[in-house]
């Protein structure tokens, strides 16, 4: 295909996407974030707006609450708001079953309108595992305990949204449940990677639209799983949880690890809210600490430019999908 030089192409509308985020009140501006910085590196070439929905069911606080009523679109104006392309966030659990969730009403409208509409949609680990149930009810597992760190994954497919994946790569898990693989393959979702220790990573479902699901978080920043922990630790300390939480596998380095180890020593001892403010701080900005992040924007890049297809010509200005190859 020719490609227009930047003075003859037309002018192109944005990329219209819509972030349904239903994480908790800690995490919801931290996730938006993630999501805005991803988006706009794997389409750097395009024009995006990033519209912000969230499920009105959710139990916030009146800081949360606020957050969401200013910067988060009601849910009903999704229907009819045109995006070009959809991520689903999950929300913490607070039903041992999906379907008990207040939300389940209204995330299940959300996949079916999704699909009867051809929407490209990412289904990120919770809001993952709910589509699978409602699509072909497939049921999650849980899982002994909760399954955190940094894990090396395999490639196993070649669909479109793996082109230009390495053979293997790292990325980060934190969830409390998982999917079978199996299972996963005889209702026909095509795994796109696979890891020893984590399980299924990557995986799409292809009807009206492409539905890429994530048990993993690619869009995670170097410091979300340490920012986690140290939630899980602090729930640990005020009582709310009795078990110490595991650190994250493969994401601290050795002295890093033996100071928390330290810490996790004292806790059981000192088990006070209080000590949280002695929780050991630990730099996690350095870029090398997220080697998911080229493989992140390559997945991103890919499933945008389905999104980009879907527009009309006129729309895409001939050469869209090409500056997503």
């Amino acid at each position: 295909m020719t490609h227009l030089s930047p003075q003859a192409q037309p002018k192109r509308q944005p990329l219209v996407i819509g972030l349904l985020n239903n994480m908790g009140d800690a995490a919801l501006r931290t996730t938006e974030e993630q999501f805005r910085d991803l988006l706009g590196r794997a389409i750097a070439s395009y024009d995006m707006e990033l519209r912000l929905f969230s499920f009105p069911e959710l139990i916030r606080s009146e800081a949360g609450a606020a957050y969401v009523a200013e910067h988060c679109q009601s849910i009903d104006t999704l229907w009819s708001s045109e995006v070009d392309a959809l991520i689903v966030t999950g929300a913490e659990p607070r039903t041992p079953a999906l379907p008990d969730e207040a939300y389940w009403p209204s995330l299940t409208r959300v996949v079916d309108w999704a699909n009867e509409c051809g929407i490209p949609t990412v289904w990120s680990c919770l809001a993952a595992h709910a589509a699978v149930l409602h699509l072909d009810g497939l049921e999650r597992r849980r899982l002994g305990e909760k399954l955190s760190g940094v894990f090396r994954c395999r490639r196993v497919g070649d669909g479109s949204i793996a082109t230009g994946l390495p053979a293997s790569w790292h990325v980060p898990h934190s969830r409390l449940n998982a999917l079978d693989a199996n299972r996963l393959s005889d209702a026909g979702y095509e795994i796109v990677s696979y890891s020893d220790e984590a399980g299924v990573d990557t995986f799409v479902r292809r009807q009206h639209t492409l539905f890429v699901f994530f048990q993993g978080h690619p869009e995670y920043d170097s410091g979300a799983l340490f920012r986690e922990y140290r939630r899980d630790v602090g729930r640990f300390l005020a009582g709310a949880v009795e078990q110490y939480p595991e650190m994250p596998r493969h994401y601290f380095d050795r002295e890093t690890a033996r100071l928390l180890n330290a810490f996790r020593d004292r806790a059981q001892g000192e088990r006070t809210p209080e000590l949280l403010d002695e929780f050991p701080a630990v730099a996690m900005s350095d870029g090398r600490a997220s080697p998911w992040r080229d493989v992140s924007l390559s997945l991103y890049r890919n499933w945008l430019a389905r999104a980009v297809e879907r527009r009309s010509p006129v729309a895409i200005a001939g050469s869209a999908a090409d500056d997503l190859s």
